[in-house]
């Protein structure tokens, strides 16, 4: 009998180590959707190559908890109304460990009454103020635009301008009507208020607009010392050759202009980028040479080649890194996939990234906004490689990053 039941014991030794071993090589599993088609698809696709370059730089090193990392991931097509049923079917179907979130405002939204009933940790790329309504204490935004999300969004610009001499009195918001637009356009409105100044024109206009001359020359009309833009990308680029045919006059324009920031949207207007002061994020100038981003940037470009992404991926992709950046960080650090100690550690803790360094306040945002605002510089016509160093993209502000002197007026 004591034969049998050494046999025993050394039995469910062995069945215990094989199950641990097992589990050491089950696949950590981090779930999102994408934008991968629809009017997104450019940067989601972008985003989703950064992603993997984390991925595989992780499973390199070892992998979350000695466990390889793996993705299950669907495209939400840029369409918000399809981004509940992709959550519920990673959480309830394919049962990921983690989840984070597509890229944007629109389709970040949908997917947090999902991720709230579960209660997990939904580390977020590039939305805008989605926090300010649902209040989450496991969201965690990897966008730098500060603790007041809405108004941190433009008090750059609104710093930039009031620094001038004399100072500007009028301005004109115009955004489409969409809510990352129209939330950038509300901060816009505040900050305008809160200085004093006087709004002769403030208007929206429908998604699906296409001509904004007609636009452009009803602001004109208003004679605004500065204009303010919140647009998507096609909108950007209609409202930028809009106003190089009418001739704009104001002494300061651009804003959230999204799409400025694309290598492919740049070439497209060359010089008539020159003098927007425009938000960004990161841009090759010596100010913003963090540790890791140029060896992580390499290896995008690299990766990013025929795929008809931009081809520099200096706007999204190293956030896209960054977020997953965090979560891994964290993981490693609690050593559990426990959601209470990943959102504690991440409350807590400044990381170090390959966007530098990044602290989150108590709702979620960056405890500090570093949005950064850069004025287009000397842009030569039909030349993508002038956007790949600096001297092209000005950091005016914030000033701890700054790189150059505004020139002012915008009519120069």
């Amino acid at each position: 009998m004591k034969i049998v039941r050494t046999i025993a014991r050394i039995l469910a030794i062995l069945a215990l180590m094989a199950s641990g071993s097992a589990l050491a090589q089950k696949p950590i599993k981090i779930g999102f959707s994408m934008a991968l088609t629809g009017g997104l698809a450019g940067a989601g696709k972008a985003a989703l190559i950064a992603m993997e370059i984390w991925r595989d730089d992780t499973n390199k090193n070892g992998g979350l908890l000695g466990r390889p990392v793996e993705f299950v991931y669907y495209d939400d097509a840029t369409q918000p109304a399809k981004v509940p049923a992709i959550y519920t079917k990673l959480l309830e179907v394919d049962k990921v460990d983690l989840v984070v979130s597509s890229y944007g405002t629109n389709e970040i939204a949908p997917a947090m009454p999902i991720v709230m009933r579960k209660k997990l940790v939904f580390p977020s790329l590039f939305g805008l103020a989605v926090n300010d309504e649902f209040k989450y204490n496991r969201y965690f935004q990897i966008m730098p635009s500060g603790p007041e999300p809405k108004t941190d969004w433009s008090k750059g610009f609104f710093e930039l301008a009031m620094a001038q001499n004399p100072k500007p009195k009028t301005i004109a918001i115009v955004s489409a009507d969409a809510e990352f637009s129209l939330n950038a356009a509300g901060g816009a409105r505040k900050n305008a208020q809160r200085l004093g100044m006087k709004i002769v024109y403030d208007k929206t206009y429908p998604p699906s607009t296409t001509d904004f001359t007609p636009i452009v020359r009803a602001i004109q009309a208003t004679n605004p010392d500065i204009v303010y833009v919140g647009s998507y990308p096609p909108d950007s680029v209609g409202m930028v050759k809009a106003a190089n045919e009418v001739g704009l006059a104001a002494k300061m324009f651009g804003g959230s202009m999204v799409g400025l920031q694309f290598a492919a949207i740049q070439k497209n207007l060359g010089p008539m980028l020159n003098g927007i002061i425009n938000y960004d994020f990161w841009v090759p100038e010596p100010t913003l040479d963090f540790p890791g981003v140029k060896e992580f940037l390499a290896k995008y470009q690299d990766a990013a080649k025929g795929k008809g992404v931009d081809p520099l991926g200096h706007y999204l992709p190293p956030y896209a890194y960054a977020y997953l950046q965090v979560l891994g960080q964290s993981v490693q650090a609690v050593k559990s996939l426990d959601q209470a100690k990943l959102a504690a550690h991440m409350h807590k803790t400044t990381f170090d990234t390959v966007v530098g360094k990044v602290k989150f306040g108590s709702n979620g945002e960056w405890a500090k906004s570093r949005v950064l605002f850069v004025q287009f510089r000397d842009v030569q016509p039909n030349n993508l490689e002038q956007f790949a160093g600096p001297g092209k993209r000005i950091v005016l502000h914030p000033k701890e990053w700054k790189s150059g002197e505004i020139v002012y007026p915008y009519k120069k």
